[in-house]
């Protein structure tokens, strides 16, 4: 199901909770700017780091993440692709799929292995999904939004934000989610967001249910604009639903 990811030609990889107010105000700012613009299913890329350092936290990891698959699946009107990377260079892409429980399936089954992150291989391979054409709309991109989940930057930090900025110009935003507090993650993270027009988030202990919530009203909005977020009737869609007025 999951294809590798040919390597991209440069090799540089070498308190605060999600339940913040200024944190949420700002993520729910960013998602404001998915809504579907014309007709077709929406797309979203959703990135894993599974190196051996988030071993510690990987079932709680693996419980938001499956959240938000069965989110999408229930949500309809989006595809979803799942792309991880862990050990030494191995960064695999499943296919885009509508029906999200074969994913939800090969996520739970992904087991952390030691090796340095591979974000750019990420970010470049987003980027060129986003210039492919939507298979139920040629008039949008296949790819709406990028989120990626990680606790770790070992790369060449300029590149990885020229790759950013690329994708804002194609219109495609990153929500980076860091599970941790390392400072240097966080500014590499916030940097990418802030280039690509998305948003940064830090998750920790207490915050797996608040986040799976801002997932669930990410994926939700993706795929069916305000309509499908008034529906849900969640906390976190009624503050998604504020922030557009």
């Amino acid at each position: 199901m999951a294809r590798d990811i040919k390597p991209s030609r440069d090799n540089n990889a070498g308190r605060q909770d999600v339940s913040a107010a200024s944190d949420v105000v700002n993520f729910l700012q960013k998602a404001s700017k998915l809504g579907k613009t014309s007709a077709g299913n929406g797309g979203l890329i959703f990135a894993l780091d599974a190196t051996m350092s988030r071993q510690h936290t990987w079932d709680q990891a693996q419980q938001i993440q499956g959240s938000m698959f069965d989110a999408v699946g229930k949500t309809g009107g989006l595809d979803v692709q799942l792309v991880y990377f862990r050990g030494f260079g191995e960064c695999r892409a499943s296919r885009w799929v509508a029906d999200t429980t074969s994913l939800r399936t090969l996520m739970t089954g992904i087991e952390c292995r030691g090796g340095q992150t591979q974000i750019g291989k990420i970010l470049s391979h987003a980027q060129k999904e986003a210039k492919k054409k939507n298979p139920t709309n040629p008039n949008r991109s296949r790819v709406d939004a990028l989120v990626f989940v990680g606790d770790a930057m070992e790369e060449e930090v300029d590149v990885l934000c020229n790759r950013a900025g690329q994708l804002g110009l194609l219109g495609v935003p990153c929500f980076m989610f860091q599970d941790g507090h390392d400072p240097i993650t966080e500014q590499a993270f916030r940097e990418i967001s802030r280039l690509s027009n998305g948003a940064f988030i830090r998750f920790g202990t207490g915050s797996a249910a608040r986040l799976a919530e801002l997932l669930r009203a990410v994926a939700s909005f993706v795929s069916g604009g305000a309509a499908a977020l008034e529906a849900s009737g969640s906390r976190e869609a009624k503050l998604l639903l504020e922030q557009m007025k």
